[in-house]
């Protein structure tokens, strides 16, 4: 194979672009595309900081070092979610690429700032163990933006990531999801502008981006997500991929492009009457926050 763009020896193939590329191509492939999607949907400006969502793995790494080379001002975020040796190595690899760039990597902890994991707040709310992590992550990143004045959050969802969520939530008809099933949720009272600039590369672009730019990431998937519905709906895209490159990238942008501005009223509807949570003031139709339940919950339970 030959790099399409300069003819060398090429060292990664994108099928779904018809594609092969060397590595300094490849890596600025990848940049390329990162840009256009924050140029399409409007994602971030130059002038802005934005406060990255770093778990530790390719995806998150790949997006701050993309974001970086971009020139714009990014900083990172890391949870430490209690998941015994996966949260330590996840915490290594986010440590170690924030020492090597120099930029500013705040870290919460669940078990040492809020006093519970992931397993337990599970366990204590009966939710699945994904379920419990995406609620904490989704408020703990926004209270960390709005604390630190980022108006924006960043996460390292991929076109794969995307794809799969939004099968199981057609196979759902999960208007209220799919309402929200955007590449920029703009900000509003209490939120934060949350922006996923990889929707335009697959998850093993990113893997092979970070070993190319020699960014040491975690590779084992969380040992929870065993058995989780999404990793189905990959497969099951994958499969569909295979036989016919692109076609990832034509159901999700295609939802985009044409659906998405039909079901726009949807996330209105769906927001109710919000008012501060009593507990953590951020903003909530119900009596108090999913989050602050959750965490009272597993803090009992303890």
């Amino acid at each position: 194979m030959r790099c399409r763009s300069c003819r060398q020896p090429a060292v990664v193939d994108v099928p779904r672009h018809n594609a092969a590329f060397c590595g300094p191509c490849f890596e600025r492939h990848c940049r390329e595309q990162v840009n256009r999607a924050i140029d399409h949907f409007g994602m971030l400006r130059h002038s802005q900081p934005v406060l990255v969502a770093v778990s530790g793995g390719k995806d998150s790494l790949a997006l701050w070092d993309i974001l970086l080379e971009l020139g714009y001002q990014a900083d990172g975020l890391h949870l430490r979610l209690g998941i015994g040796d996966y949260s330590d190595a996840s915490t290594e690899a986010a440590r170690a690429y924030a020492a090597r760039i120099g930029r500013s990597l705040r870290e919460i902890s669940l078990p040492d700032d809020l006093g519970f994991d992931i397993p337990t707040g599970a366990a204590a709310s009966r939710r699945t163990p994904c379920s419990a992590c995406g609620l904490s992550k989704r408020h703990l990143f926004n209270q960390a933006a709005l604390d630190g004045g980022y108006p924006v959050i960043a996460t390292g969802h991929n076109l794969d990531d995307e794809a799969a969520v939004l099968l199981g939530n057609v196979l759902r008809w999960d208007l209220a999801y799919l309402s929200r099933q955007r590449p920029v949720l703009p900000a509003a009272d209490g939120f934060a502008r949350k922006v996923k600039p990889l929707v335009r590369l697959g998850e093993r672009e990113t893997a092979a981006y970070c070993v190319l730019r020699g960014i040491d990431y975690v590779v084992e998937e969380c040992p929870m997500a065993a058995g989780n519905r999404h990793l189905g709906y990959k497969d099951a895209l994958n499969q569909l991929e295979a036989r016919s490159p692109g076609s990832k990238a034509a159901f999700y942008f295609g939802f985009v492009d044409r659906a998405a501005p039909l079901l726009s009223g949807q996330l209105d509807d769906a927001a109710g009457e919000l008012h501060p949570c009593p507990s953590c003031g951020s903003p909530t139709v119900s009596e108090i926050c999913a989050f602050c339940r959750l965490a009272a919950q597993a803090v009992a339970a303890r």
